[in-house]
């Protein structure tokens, strides 16, 4: 708006003001400045959305909305069940808000299986199906809910919104329910997210705490999952719990979802999967969700992808894995309260002890005047004070006279006779008084006294009462509530080691571009890469640099080698040769390219202007050729050929200058011979806290590998399994023993035999195959019991005691002498003829070099399966190819130039 249009509108204002203004002289008394207001009702507003919509009270965790719909439904608790409009309807009597909101609420209590017994179509967590309509769907309190929830006699009450009715200011909850059930609401300026716990783990933590033991929470998700909690912080902001589905490999074609993430449900996950997909970060051919009363979600793959890459693609780019931050708060005397989830526990468990105590005195109160009452009566019917009273006139006379009649037979009371008390005493019937058994009184009045005295006793034992309360609420209610989420730790992924190549790399060498949108025509096709992947380039100058993916991207002219780029890449090692411009003479160096710095260009000369590179070649295993080099006739030069053994280089640092080749000038370099691995053998770990391989020294060796050798995993189910050296590989959950394998090393096991009914000993060499392969029988209560790859194996038979027999001693077998190596099929030898408690392995003994020789004859030693023999010099001519350039089909890439 212009300055002119601005002077209009406020001449107008002016003018409109000035007609108006005898009208409201009268009312400029009663303007209130909008300052004001905002300042005050913003503050009103923001503390009512804390105090009474969003985070839960400390004591019995639950919002406003919550306690009045149990409240509602304890006053309509008639042990049948109620239909969920009419609670809403009665709810709305407390609840000043929306019959919508009630029915939210209440469905979320429902789902969440603990305070409400519910009857009809109450939703579906994994799917994310709503519920029916209220008018449909029924609901009663639950047994847990009836037995800790409620008691009239230890609540506050408060007058509801309307004043016509009360309610609880808090319900009296002996659990601490908040943990239970968790928590998330959004309030004005605060959030708080509290994650649900396992209902028996919180029991044992209380009882731990009474007990002045140490204890540890960690969440548990109704939707199961594996979760790791190495960061959850106590629930406290700035924690962070990563949760993963639970996926299973069918077969190679097809992967099972059988857990989700917690926040997640099935049709969330799908949409995430499809959606990675269609970016190109996963392939896959389809998605079928079979979910019904559990989880299952089966992605079909396309042919050619790794089961186990696929599952790891899945974790990073879809919500298979979900990453969820903790923030424990609550509402402590009216103010917003930041602890975690421990000590929460430990306050509800105090106030848990305090419930229980006031219970305790009221009830040791109820007994005391029970005990009064029976024993006034028992006075003043056996000392026939009632006919005292026949002559008088008025009320007081009355209890003038029965307090004069009792005074002789008080003393042993526990509190002085009141008017009250009387006034009982006068409307005791006259059949009672002629039924009256003094005998039945008496034993009434002594089983009071006995009640009393186990009352005392508890009050003097609290903590020891408190725990024996949580131990009883965990027997009547804790089973089939056991952990469903699985605690694990998860190794990280590299976002580009799993992701799908995508998008293809081209390269205009003579421009100087790189990327995956450069024109096919103009440009020279590297590879398959994905979008989220690094290019390194070299030039012919010597100068490297490695940027970002790009659709195109200027990295200089004279290109002469670009490739996909993987951090911390060990192995890729670059041979080279070039000159320096400086000194005019040749250098030969060997290196890896293992970190750097996006987009900077580092110097694999000398950095002299004028350098070049004559050759260089990429080996994926740090292979060491033989090349022919060249140098051109010049005065002085005896010898014009000679060859380079890149072996006999150590590999250095990328800024390494390198070795002296020749100072006489290169006509020309060709490769003569490809070459070996100079790195050796690969050392991969086992990390049991992950369950995965590694090359970074993290958990057990299994040992040195080459590229042919394979890793032996076993399972308690009875099956084994090989594998490559594939990093990214899953395991099962139930592998019990994993190591190098061996083809001539047997497995011993002892397992049940079901069909049977007892136990074998067979010992087996395992068939190769990538199949997983089962070794006992098939029969369904068939089990391993023990396994061991040990050349001479030990076990000791734990004998069953017999029935009038003395307990038979533990016998010790050598399994190597009790059965020779049989086939996988082999059924194998009854381990004895007597009743087995449980078999142990023990210490293995130290094999005999001869015995392992003729175990098997025709299989290599232990050292010849590790290190497999060099190839005769005929081999190595037929695999030598001639010089061409690079070609991503080629396990090692050359460069000639």
């Amino acid at each position: 708006m212009s300055e002119d249009q601005i002077d209009n509108n406020e001449e107008r204002d002016e003018e409109f003001s000035g007609g108006q203004e005898n009208q409201h002289d009268g009312l400029q008394d009663n303007i209130i400045p909008i300052s004001g207001m905002y300042k005050e009702y913003f503050l009103d507003y923001a503390s009512y959305v804390i105090l009474e919509r969003a985070v839960p009270v400390l004591n019995d965790g639950l919002k406003p909305v919550q306690r009045r719909i149990l409240h509602s439904m304890r006053e309509l608790e008639d042990g049948r069940y109620n239909k969920v409009a009419n609670v809403i309807g009665n709810t709305m009597k407390y609840h000043p808000h929306g019959d919508a909101s009630i029915g939210d609420a209440m469905v979320q209590i429902g789902q969440k299986d603990l305070l409400i017994d519910t009857q009809g179509n109450w939703g579906n967590i994994f799917t994310g199906d709503r519920s029916a309509a209220p008018r449909y769907i029924e609901a009663r309190l639950s047994k847990f809910a009836l037995d800790v929830v409620f008691n009239p006699k230890t609540t506050d009450w408060q007058l509801s919104y309307d004043g016509r009715n009360k309610e609880p200011i808090t319900l009296p909850v002996k659990f601490p329910l908040v943990l239970v059930q968790g928590v998330e609401g959004i309030a004005v300026g605060l959030a708080c997210k509290i994650l649900p716990h396992n209902f028996n783990e919180l029991i044992d933590a209380s009882v731990a705490y009474l007990k002045g033991r140490s204890f540890k929470l960690l969440p548990d998700f109704l939707t199961g999952g594996q979760a790791d909690f190495s960061d959850y912080n106590n629930g406290l902001r700035g924690g962070k719990v990563k949760v993963r589905a639970k996926i299973e490999a069918d077969d190679k074609k097809t992967l099972k979802i059988t857990e989700i993430p917690f926040g997640t449900t099935t049709t969330s996950l799908i949409d995430s999967i499809l959606k990675a997909n269609s970016k190109g970060k996963i392939k896959i051919k389809k998605v079928e969700d079979n979910t019904a009363e559990h989880v299952e979600i089966i992605v079909h793959l396309n042919a050619g992808y790794s089961p186990d890459k696929m599952i790891d693609a899945l974790y990073a780019f879809s919500n298979c894995e979900v990453s969820i931050s903790p923030n424990a708060c609550v509402i402590h005397e009216n103010k917003p309260l930041f602890i975690g989830v421990s000590e929460i526990l430990k306050r509800n468990t105090e106030h848990t002890k305090e419930l229980l105590n006031q219970e305790l005195l009221i009830k040791k109160q109820e007994l005391e005047t029970s005990w009064h009452f029976a024993s006034l009566e028992k006075i003043f019917i056996e000392n026939r004070i009632y006919r005292d009273i026949e002559e008088c006139e008025t009320w007081e006379d009355i209890i003038a006279t029965i307090h004069k009649g009792l005074k002789p037979h008080i003393k042993h009371l526990k509190r002085a006779v009141t008017d009250e008390d009387v006034a009982r005493l006068v409307e005791i019937k006259i059949k009672r008084i002629t039924k009256f058994d003094s005998t039945k009184a008496d034993n009434y009045i002594a089983s009071l006294e006995d009640e009393l005295k186990v009352v005392q006793g508890h009050l003097d034992n609290i903590v020891e009462y408190a725990v024996d309360f949580f131990k009883r609420i965990k027997k009547k209610y804790g089973e089939g509530r056991e952990r469903k989420t699985e605690i694990k730790t998860f190794g990280s992924i590299e976002r580009t080691q799993v992701a799908v190549a995508n998008q293809k790399l081209y390269v205009d060498r003579a421009e100087g571009f790189v990327g995956t949108g450069l024109k096919k025509s103009e440009s020279e096709f590297v590879g398959e890469c994905s979008d989220i992947d690094d290019v390194i380039v070299i030039r012919k100058d010597g100068v490297m640099m490695v940027t970002r993916m790009a659709s195109k991207t200027f990295v200089g002219k004279d290109i002469i080698h670009v490739a996909v780029w993987k951090k911390g890449d060990a192995r890729t090692t670059y041979n080279m040769v070039y000159k320096d411009g400086a000194s005019k003479k040749s250098f030969m160096k060997r290196f890896q390219v293992t970190s750097i710095t996006r987009d900077k260009e580092y110097p694999l000369t000398k950095g002299a202007s004028g350098s070049e590179v004559h050759y260089l070649s990429v080996n994926p295993n740090g292979e060491a050729e033989t090349v022919l080099v060249q140098l051109k006739p010049v005065s002085k030069v005896k010898k014009l050929k000679f060859e380079l053994d890149f072996s006999q280089l150590a590999i250095k640092g990328r800024g390494a200058g390198g070795n002296t080749l020749t100072k006489y000038p290169v006509k020309r370099i060709e490769q003569k011979e490809k070459g070996l691995s100079t790195l050796g053998a690969l050392k991969i770990w086992y990390d049991d806290s992950v369950s995965r391989l590694n090359k970074e020294n993290r958990g057990e060796l299994l040992g040195e590998f080459h590229a042919e050798d394979k890793i032996l995993t076993i399972m308690q189910s009875g099956h084994y399994k090989l594998y490559g050296l594939d990093v990214s590989a899953h395991f099962d959950d139930d592998l019990i023993h994993i190591e190098k394998f061996k083809p001539n090393k047997p497995i011993s096991c002892v397992y049940f035999d079901g069909d049977k009914q007892q136990f074998n000993v067979k010992r087996f060499l395992v068939e190769e195959t990538d199949k997983k392969t089962s070794f006992i029988s098939e029969h369904e209560k068939s089990y391993l019991e023990v396994c061991s790859t040990d050349w001479v194996p030990r076990a000791e038979i734990v004998f069953r005691k017999e029935k009038g027999k003395d307990q038979r001693e533990n016998q010790e077998i050598n399994l190597a002498e009790f059965i020779a190596v049989k086939g996988l099929k082999a059924v194998g030898n009854r381990l004895t003829t007597h009743t087995v408690n449980n078999v142990n392995l023990l210490a293995p003994l130290e094999p005999n070099l001869g015995d392992l020789q003729d175990l098997d004859q025709s299989s290599q030693s232990e050292e010849e399966v590790s290190h497999p023999p060099e190839k005769n010099e005929e081999e190595k001519k037929e695999k030598s190819s001639a010089i061409k350039p690079i070609d991503d089909d080629d396990s090692s890439q050359i460069s000639l130039f």
